[in-house]
C-alpha cells in the first residue's frame, strides 16, 4: 500500500506523455494539410511567365499599331509612306535582306520604328518611351534594319532610263531623254563641336547635305550622302559626277534641277529670276511668258549660292558629263523647249 501513490504518479505521467503525443501528431498533421492547401491555392492562381510575355508583347505593338496601321493617313505622316509601301519593304527587308522576327519584336515594329526615326530625328531616350523597349532594343533593332536596307542597294537602286520621243506623259513628253530629277536635302546629324560650323546650314540647323537623283517615277537612282551642310548643293553635285563610282549622266540625256544647280549640258534648269508658285497657280495666276511657263518653283537663296561657282576641264573622250559648264548652245536649247512649250500650251487655251 506505501507504493500505491508512486503507481498513481507513475500512470498519471504516461498519460501526460501520451496525450503530448497525440496533440503534436495532430499539430504536424494541421500543419502538413495547411501546407497542401497553400500548394492548392497557389496552383489555381500561378499565372505562367509565358503568359506574361504574351500580354507585355501585345501592349508594346499598340503603339505600332497607332502608328502605322491606324490609316494611310497616319502612316505617311510618322513613316513617310503609306501602308502599302510599308507592307512591301517589310517583305523586301524580310526576304531579300535577311531581317528577322526576334522572340519579342516582329519585322514590321522593327522597320516602323526605323523609319520613324529616320523621319522625325528622333533620339533613342524617345523612341524607347513610345515603343516601351529598352534603349539597348531601340539601337540593335536600328542597326539590324539599316544593315537589311544596306544589302539592298542592287535592288531599291534603279537604273535610269531617257524619256522617250513617243512619250505621252503630259508631264514628262517635252523633256526627251530627261533621266529624271535630282536635288540636295539637309538631314539633320550631330557632330562634335569643333566641326559644328562647317555643318551649319543657312537656316542655322546642323545637317549634312545630301544629294538624291530620282526616276521620273520616283525611283531612287542615285544618293551622295556626307557633305557638310554649309556646303552648296552645286558643290555636291560637281563631286558626284567627278566620282569613280559617281553619277553617270551620258552625254544627251540630263536630269531636272531647280535654280540653285547651273543651267548646263546634263542639268536643266529654270530660268532665273522668274516668280513662278503654286499658290499663285490656285489663285488663278496664268504664266505670261515662256519663261514663266517653263520654270519651276524657285528659291532666290539658292539662285544666289548657285551663281559663281567654278567649272571643270572638258574631257571630249569621256562618255559620261564630268563637270559643270554652262554653255551658249545649252542655253538656247533651253529657250527654245520654252518657247515650244508656252506656244503649245497658248493653243490649247485658245
Amino acid at each position: 500500500m506505501a507504493h500505491l501513490p508512486l503507481i498513481v504518479q507513475s500512470v498519471r505521467c504516461k498519460r501526460i506523455g501520451l496525450a503530448v503525443t497525440i496533440w503534436l501528431q495532430m499539430c504536424t498533421v494541421v500543419s502538413w494539410f495547411l501546407v497542401a492547401l497553400g500548394a492548392i491555392h497557389s496552383l489555381h492562381t500561378y499565372r505562367p511567365k509565358i503568359r506574361s510575355y504574351v500580354l507585355d508583347f501585345y501592349a508594346k505593338r499598340d503603339y505600332v499599331k497607332r502608328l502605322v496601321y491606324a490609316s494611310d493617313e497616319t502612316c505617311i505622316e510618322q513613316v513617310r509612306m503609306n501602308r502599302i509601301a510599308f507592307f512591301k519593304l517589310c517583305e523586301m527587308l524580310q526576304t531579300l535582306g535577311g531581317l528577322k522576327s526576334s522572340r519579342n519584336m516582329l519585322v514590321d515594329e522593327q522597320v516602323a520604328m526605323f523609319l520613324h526615326i529616320i523621319s522625325h530625328h528622333l533620339k533613342n531616350r524617345v523612341i524607347k518611351h513610345h515603343f516601351n523597349r529598352s534603349g539597348e532594343t531601340v539601337s540593335r533593332s536600328f542597326h539590324n534594319v539599316l544593315n537589311a536596307v544596306i544589302s539592298l542597294q542592287d535592288v531599291l537602286f534603279k537604273k535610269a532610263e531617257p524619256i522617250t520621243a513617243n512619250s505621252t506623259d503630259p508631264r514628262w513628253k517635252w523633256f526627251k531623254n530627261c533621266l529624271g530629277a535630282l536635288d540636295g536635302t539637309h538631314i539633320k546629324i550631330r557632330v562634335p563641336t569643333v566641326d559644328k560650323p562647317r555643318y551649319r546650314t543657312r537656316k542655322g540647323d546642323i545637317a549634312t547635305n545630301m544629294l538624291g537623283v530620282c526616276t521620273p517615277d520616283m525611283h531612287f537612282v542615285y544618293v551622295l550622302p556626307g557633305w557638310e551642310g554649309s556646303v552648296t548643293d552645286g558643290r555636291v553635285l560637281r563631286d558626284a559626277i567627278s566620282r569613280r563610282h559617281g553619277l553617270k549622266v551620258p552625254h544627251g540625256c540630263y536630269y531636272l534641277v531647280d535654280a540653285g544647280y547651273t543651267n548646263c549640258e546634263g542639268f536643266l534648269a529654270p530660268f532665273r529670276g522668274q516668280r513662278y508658285h503654286l499658290n499663285e497657280w490656285r489663285q488663278g495666276y496664268q504664266p505670261s511668258t515662256p519663261e514663266e511657263f517653263f520654270n519651276m518653283s524657285t528659291d532666290p537663296i539658292e539662285e544666289e549660292l548657285g551663281e559663281g561657282l567654278p567649272s571643270n576641264v572638258i574631257d571630249e573622250d569621256e562618255p559620261n558629263i564630268v563637270n559643270i559648264h554652262p554653255s551658249d548652245a545649252w542655253a538656247t536649247w533651253r529657250m527654245e523647249l520654252a518657247n515650244q512649250m508656252f506656244d503649245e500650251w497658248q493653243a490649247s487655251r485658245n
